[in-house]
C-alpha cells in the first residue's frame, strides 16, 4: 500500500447527522449537539423570570447581543436621555416665565421654547457648548439638572465604551483564529490503535497554553419523543499543549475506553459524536479562551494519518497549513482495538516457567547451566586444535 499518496484531503463537513438510533429501531434524522465552528443549536423555553435574569446580568446580556443591536440600543439611550432633560429644561424655563417675558432675566439663556431646550440638552450631554445658550445663576433647580444630566451621560459614555472594548475583545473572535482538523483519524502508535486530531493556531507568533479535552456524546431517542444524552470522557495523552506549531492530540484506545470494541465495520454504524474542546489563555491579552468542535463517525477515517506539515530549516521552522487537513492512508488492521489486542497476544511465543523450590536449588541449578556452558566451550576449542 502506498503510504505516500494523499487521501482525504479535503472533508465535506455538515450540521446534520444522517440518522440516530432510537429505542424501537427506528432512525431519524437530527441536528448536530456541537455544530462544527463550537457552538451549540439549542433553544431554551420556558424559563423561568427570563427577563428577570437578562436584566440582572445586563453587561453580559449587552456583549451578547449582535452589534446593530448594541447601536440601535446605545443610540436610543442617547436619545432619550437628550428627550428627558430637554423636557426639564423646557419646563423649567415654563415656570420661571422665560416663555412670556423676554426681558425676564432666564434660568437659561436663549431658550424660550421646547427646541431649544432640546438644543441646550443635547449640547450640555455632549460639551459642545456653541456660545449661544448658557446657565444663568438665578434658578438653582436648573444648576442641579444640569449637574445631575453630566453625572448621568459619564455614565452612558463609560458602558457604551466598556461594551464595545468587550464585544471586539470577546473569546469567540480569538477561538476562530484556533482550529480543528476537519476529519480525525484512527491509526497505529507504539503497536496501538489510537483515535487522533489536529489543532492548531492560525496567528503568527502567538505561543498559547492550554488544555485539551474530548467526550463522546451519544443519543437515544425514544418513540415518545424524549430524548437521553450520555457523556463519557476520553483519555488523552499529553493534554496540556503549548501551542507553538499544530499539535496532534492522540487518544490511545485502551480497555477503559468507549471505543475499545469497536471495529472499521462497526463505526460507520454508530451513532455518536466526539466533542473536542482546547481552553487557552492567550498570551497577548491574558484571556481564557476555548474553541470547540464535534465529530461523526462518518469525519473518523480509519486506516489514515495525518500528513506532516512542519519543516526545519537554517533559521526557522516552517509550517505549511495547507496541509492542515490531509491525511495520507496506512496500514491499520480493520479490527477492534479489543480484537487486536488478543491477536497480538495469541501471536506471542509463550515460555515454559522455570519453577525452583527453594534458594539453594536456584543456585544450583545456576551453577548447572554455567558448567553446561563451559563444557560446551571447551569441547569446542578442542575440535578447531584438532582441525
Amino acid at each position: 500500500m502506498n503510504s505516500g499518496t494523499v487521501q482525504y484531503c479535503e472533508v465535506k463537513c455538515s450540521d446534520e447527522i444522517p440518522c440516530v438510533l432510537t429505542d424501537d429501531n427506528y432512525y431519524s434524522k437530527k441536528k448536530r449537539y456541537v455544530k462544527k465552528d463550537g457552538s451549540c443549536k439549542m433553544v431554551v423555553h420556558h424559563v423561568p423570570e427570563q427577563w428577570l435574569l437578562w436584566v440582572t446580568d445586563i453587561f453580559t446580556t449587552l456583549v451578547e447581543i449582535r452589534w446593530r443591536v448594541m447601536f440601535l440600543t446605545f443610540a436610543f439611550s442617547y436619545i432619550l436621555s437628550w428627550l428627558f432633560f430637554g423636557i426639564l429644561f423646557w419646563i423649567i424655563a415654563l415656570t420661571h416665565g422665560d416663555m412670556k417675558d423676554p426681558t425676564n432675566e432666564p434660568c437659561v439663556y436663549e431658550v424660550r421654547s421646547f427646541t431649544a431646550a432640546f438644543l441646550f440638552s443635547l449640547e450640555t450631554q455632549t460639551t459642545i457648548g456653541y456660545g449661544f445658550r448658557g446657565m444663568s445663576e438665578n434658578c438653582m433647580i436648573a444648576i442641579i439638572v444640569v449637574t445631575i444630566q453630566d453625572v448621568i451621560s459619564v455614565f452612558i459614555d463609560t458602558i457604551v465604551i466598556g461594551i464595545a472594548v468587550a464585544k471586539m475583545a470577546s473569546a469567540r473572535k480569538r477561538a476562530q483564529t484556533v482550529g480543528f482538523s476537519n476529519c480525525a483519524v484512527i491509526s497505529l502508535r507504539e503497536d496501538h490503535l489510537c483515535l487522533s486530531w489536529r489543532v492548531g493556531d492560525f496567528r503568527r507568533n502567538h505561543m498559547v497554553e492550554g488544555m485539551a479535552h474530548a467526550q463522546l456524546v451519544r443519543h437515544l431517542a425514544h418513540s415518545t419523543g424524549k430524548v437521553n444524552v450520555t457523556y463519557k470522557d476520553l483519555n488523552i495523552e499529553e493534554k496540556n499543549i503549548i501551542l507553538a506549531t499544530p499539535t496532534t492530540i492522540v487518544h490511545k484506545i485502551t480497555p477503559g475506553s468507549p471505543l475499545y470494541k469497536v471495529s472499521c465495520k462497526d463505526l460507520r454504524k454508530e451513532n455518536f459524536e466526539l466533542v473536542v474542546s482546547f481552553t487557552y489563555t492567550d498570551d497577548c491579552t491574558g484571556i481564557l479562551h476555548q474553541t470547540r468542535t464535534s465529530y461523526t463517525p462518518s469525519e473518523i477515517l480509519w486506516g489514515q494519518h495525518f500528513q506532516e506539515m512542519i519543516r526545519v530549516t537554517h533559521r526557522n521552522y516552517r509550517v505549511d497549513y495547507a496541509l492542515f487537513n490531509h491525511t495520507v492512508k496506512v496500514l491499520v488492521p480493520e479490527l477492534s482495538a479489543e480484537e487486536y489486542d488478543l491477536k497480538k497476544s495469541s501471536q506471542q511465543p509463550k515460555h515454559k516457567p522455570l519453577h525452583i523450590s527453594s534458594p539453594t536449588a536456584a543456585v544450583e541449578s545456576v551453577n548447572g547451566n554455567s558448567l553446561e556452558v563451559e563444557k560446551a566451550s571447551t569441547s569446542s576449542a578442542v575440535q578447531e586444535h584438532e582441525l
